[in-house]
């Protein structure tokens, strides 16, 4: 008895794992009245929808989401493609009213090189930081030190003492 329920409870769980696999695949753009009519206008909207990121989502363009906030945006932009604005004037739109996260490739400015720049930097510090631990270890301690007057006197003096104990 304990077996059969334990087969049971089994497959009702793989079953709700295998159900979502089996659906038919979701588009995010699967409302006919989302498109534009003239072809040229909709492949300019799609490529600009392409470089912009969802701020829901975040990883995905917002031609790729499905979530509102991303369907609201498609709209805004095949508005301005309809309107007969150029592609940089509706990106330049975005940036503005979103700032420079919208965008899916940022463009190249002092911040961003600085980001790119900061994985080479840490490892040329890391680098320079062993060298010099290496170079530390590697000398005897005090060593590269110079001795003032009086050492050199003192030196002297136990080496000249050394000699003649021997």
């Amino acid at each position: 008895m304990m077996r059969a329920r334990s087969l049971v409870t089994l497959m009702i769980a793989l079953t709700a794992y295998a159900l979502p696999a089996l659906a038919p695949p979701s588009f995010a753009l699967d409302d006919p009245g989302e498109k534009l009519s003239d072809p040229v206008q909709e492949k300019r909207a799609e490529a600009i929808g392409a470089q912009l990121r969802c701020l829901v989502c975040q990883n995905e363009s917002i031609e790729d989401s499905s979530a509102e906030l991303a369907r609201d945006l498609r709209h805004v932009v095949r508005q301005r493609v309809a309107a007969g604005e150029s592609d940089p004037q509706i990106m330049a739109w975005m940036t503005q009213r979103y700032g420079e996260f919208i965008r899916l490739r940022p463009g190249l400015s002092a911040a961003t090189l600085l980001l790119w720049a900061m994985p080479a930097l840490a490892l040329m510090a890391g680098l320079v930081a062993a060298a010099l631990m290496m170079r530390r270890r590697a000398l005897p301690a005090g060593m590269g030190e110079t001795l003032n007057a009086a050492e050199q006197r003192r030196l002297a003096q136990l080496l000249r003492e050394g000699e003649d104990s021997q």
